[in-house]
């Protein structure tokens, strides 16, 4: 079975390649966003709102072309003239867009940047400022006699030139053991340790990926993926992502129209959304993915992260012999080790390894020697972290449900994060710019979207202690205040220092 790799090591240049087709979404996924509309009064008027409700959330991408008028009649049970006259009302408030030979296109009205859509990783910041925007835990009990050890075991590597290109041995196999454990048979020549999970995109991306192809990548998605892959070169196209998770029938549809050379994944508790795919869905796209010769490149940073149990789903790469699985400890363990890995598919780890060295040699000795002591003890999250993520979730919950009812969110199984909607008189945008003059840093929902909207979304991670989830939401709720009183005025001594374009 192929891998995607034969043949390849790192690309430059500019390659041409066929511009892809504009991406569609379906009569029938169409009218399961919109609802039962037929009832309504007038009946064109609730079809515009729902879907210009559906464009601004990024539950239909920008730049996707709706079903034609005709189409949309029968799976809504209206009239032509009222699809006519709902598209009108579209084109005329800026989102939608009618292209000779691309039919009725989603689009955003233009509109200023305003703060709270830009950089989420604070640089620092200033006393007293709640930072929401990092989906990331401080450091587990243990590992300052994680790194007394490691030091310890430290001497023997001194005699080498420390370029440990695919990883510490330990590491690799400790790595190796977990996978297997999971019910994916592994070995540590499968696995190349890398200075991160961005930096170990960055591997595939230069194995994998030639400037110009198409790559399919999730909508919402973690933004430095976007990221990543645009510096690349990739051309990416959307696959929606709903907040209880994916829609099969439109996933199908999508990667057998794109076509691409990979499709970047995270079925692990999402993020942003948390959700988790099934173990039958994933066959379902694996099989998909196998069809179009799109090599998944699948993102399990959070894992591990399974905070309420249930059953255990295979690793996505137990259903597709030919994916890659990009791994971190960043969320696990702790993120000043900044160390991360590579899974290949057997026997395709070299084009992975002379990738990486074209930009690193390879990742700290000492770091990795500490996560090899840190994974004996435990090789995912410890029970003492996961209680204190499930506390600290559980504040968020509580919280908003007394102070910010009119916030929905699902809770999901596991992961870091809730991924709420909020009531249509906010946008996360602007309330991500009040909540900066209340002193909490959050991100704001178009951050997540691979090509704008979203604006009604907002990430929220519970990461902090209890006292401090609710002492954001209460700051989230005078922001929330200031923005539907039209009360924006930065308050001093709260706001946060620069920050750079990153996000965790």
């Amino acid at each position: 079975m192929g891998t995607g790799f034969e043949g390849q090591s790192c690309h430059s240049g500019l390659v041409t390649a066929p511009a892809p087709a504009t991406p569609t979404v379906s009569a029938a996924r169409t009218a399961r966003l919109v609802g039962d509309v037929a009832a309504s009064r007038p009946a064109y008027r609730a079809l515009a709102d729902a879907l210009r409700l559906a464009v601004a959330d990024g539950r239909i991408p920008v730049g996707t072309r709706l079903p034609s008028e005709r189409d949309l009649t029968g799976p809504l049970g209206v009239s032509r003239t009222t699809v006519t006259r709902a598209y009108d009302v579209l084109r005329e408030s800026g989102y939608l867009t009618s292209r000779r030979g691309s039919g009725s296109v989603a689009t955003l009205p233009s509109a200023p940047l305003r703060r709270g859509t830009g950089g989420l990783y604070p640089a620092d910041v200033a006393e007293g400022v709640i930072d929401l925007t990092c989906a990331a835990t401080r450091a587990p009990a243990g590992v300052v006699e994680a790194y007394e050890r490691a030091v310890e075991r430290l001497p023997s590597y001194l005699s080498g030139a420390g370029y440990l290109t695919h990883g510490v041995p330990d590491l690799r196999e400790a790595i190796a053991q977990r996978y297997r454990d999971r019910g994916l048979p592994t070995s540590a020549d499968d696995v190349l340790v890398t200075s991160g999970a961005v930096a170990g995109l960055g591997v595939v991306a230069r194995a994998l990926m030639r400037p110009g192809d198409r790559v399919v990548v999730e909508d919402p998605t973690y933004p430095n993926t976007v990221d990543a892959l645009r510096a690349a070169g990739a051309r990416l196209r959307p696959l929606v992502v709903d907040p209880d998770g994916w829609d099969l029938d439109e996933a199908e549809r999508t990667v057998e129209a794109a076509a691409g050379r990979a499709a970047v994944l995270i079925p692990d508790f999402h993020n942003p959304t948390g959700a988790l795919m099934p173990d039958e869905q994933r066959a379902r796209l694996a099989r998909a993915l196998t069809a179009a010769g799109t090599t998944p490149v699948v993102d399990e940073t959070i894992a591990e992260i399974d905070l309420d149990g249930g059953p255990p789903v295979l690793p996505f790469a137990a259903h597709a012999a030919a994916a890659v699985t990009i791994g971190s400890a960043s969320k696990s363990h702790w993120g000043g080790l900044r160390t991360g890995w590579v899974r290949a598919p057997r026997g395709a780890l070299r084009p992975l390894v002379e990738a990486r060295v074209s930009g690193d040699l390879g990742a700290p000795v000492l770091e990795q020697l500490v996560l090899a002591e840190l994974m004996q003890r435990s090789p995912g999250l410890t029970p003492e972290r996961r209680d204190d993520l499930v506390a600290a979730r559980a504040a968020l919950v509580a919280a908003l449900a007394d102070t910010l009812p009119e916030v929905r969110c699902l809770v999901p199984r596991g992961g870091l994060s809730l991924w709420c909607e909020l009531p249509a008189d906010l946008s996360s945008t602007a309330l991500a710019a009040a909540a900066e003059d209340e002193g909490l840093l959050v991100a704001a929902g178009p951050r997540f979207a691979v090509d704008g909207g979203l604006d009604r979304w907002l990430r929220l991670p519970h990461v902090l202690p209890p006292a401090s989830m609710v002492e954001a939401v209460h700051r989230l709720a005078r922001a929330a205040g200031r923005v539907r009183s039209g009360r924006t005025v930065a308050r001093r001594g709260t706001r946060a220092r620069p920050r750079r374009p990153l996000v965790a």
